[in-house]
């Protein structure tokens, strides 16, 4: 059974226990990975968490049947693992932008959420060109921020960090550079341990670490090259990224690290 197969065998098993406790020690067992495996392997497939993706589908189901039953809006809360009627309208109101009780008009709109299902699929598209090195120790030294995932269009925290690089500082930051890829270079680290909404970005060049300092592991690298502004190609980056790491790392290839 392949890696897809028992992570759809999971998702089914979700769908068949939203309304009752779910368990992700018997989810993880299913998914034959470990529990934190398997929480970041979803989220960084579907670029939501587990526990978000498990609410989303609770509280679809949930205004299905406030529209099509005569059931109690507190029963309904119960049914689907809400502790009373306030914690189940403040959720149905994150989700639907409506609260349960208005949900029974015939002019509300709610939203679906629906079952969600991993496949693999061959799209056009464009190329990217990558290797796998495996690097000595070196040091990143450059600009570094937090910011928020963005899959399409320009990032507005990078763009302000761009803005930083005078014509000084490129100069500075290049005569440091002495291992490759030499020059200016972007980095991504220490990605969110469940679900992929902030990531450490760098604008930064390597700078290789003296033998003395040298404690470090040896770690395998993606090194990609897309044509275009940075910029402008960011969105198609990350997507070829998810792709690449659907492909290496849900089939057992690679294994990724939280640290740069």
């Amino acid at each position: 059974m392949d890696s897809l197969s028992s992570m759809n065998n999971a998702l089914t098993y979700i769908e068949s226990h939203l309304t009752e406790v779910i368990d992700f020690k018997v989810l993880s067992k299913i998914a034959l990975c470990s529990e934190y495996h398997f929480k970041r392997m979803f989220s960084f497939l579907s670029g939501i968490s587990l526990s978000e993706y498990i609410r989303r589908r609770r509280l679809t189901l949930a205004a299905l049947e406030l529209k099509d039953s005569n059931l109690r809006i507190i029963d309904i809360a119960m049914k689907y693992e809400y502790g009373s009627a306030d914690s189940f309208s403040r959720a149905f109101y994150s989700v639907h932008g409506i609260l349960p009780s208005e949900a029974r008009n015939e002019s509300a709109q709610i939203k679906a959420f629906p079952r969600m299902t991993f496949q693999l699929s061959i799209q056009g598209g464009c190329e990217m060109n990558y290797r796998i090195v495996e690097k000595e120790p070196f040091r990143l030294v450059g600009y570094k921020k937090r910011v928020p995932m963005v899959f399409s269009g320009v990032n507005p925290e990078i763009t302000k960090m761009y803005e930083l690089l005078t014509s000084e500082v490129i100069v500075q930051l290049k005569s440091l550079s002495n291992i490759e890829p030499t020059g200016m270079i972007s980095a991504s680290t220490n990605f969110p341990k469940e679900e992929w909404t902030k990531r450490e970005n760098w604008i930064t060049i390597l700078v290789l670490l003296p033998q003395a300092v040298m404690s470090e592991i040896l770690m395998n690298w993606k090194l990609s090259r897309i044509p275009g502004p940075y910029l402008n190609q960011l969105d198609h980056f990350l997507k070829h990224y998810k792709k690449f790491g659907a492909e290496y790392i849900l089939n057992g290839f690679r294994h990724q690290v939280m640290n740069p």
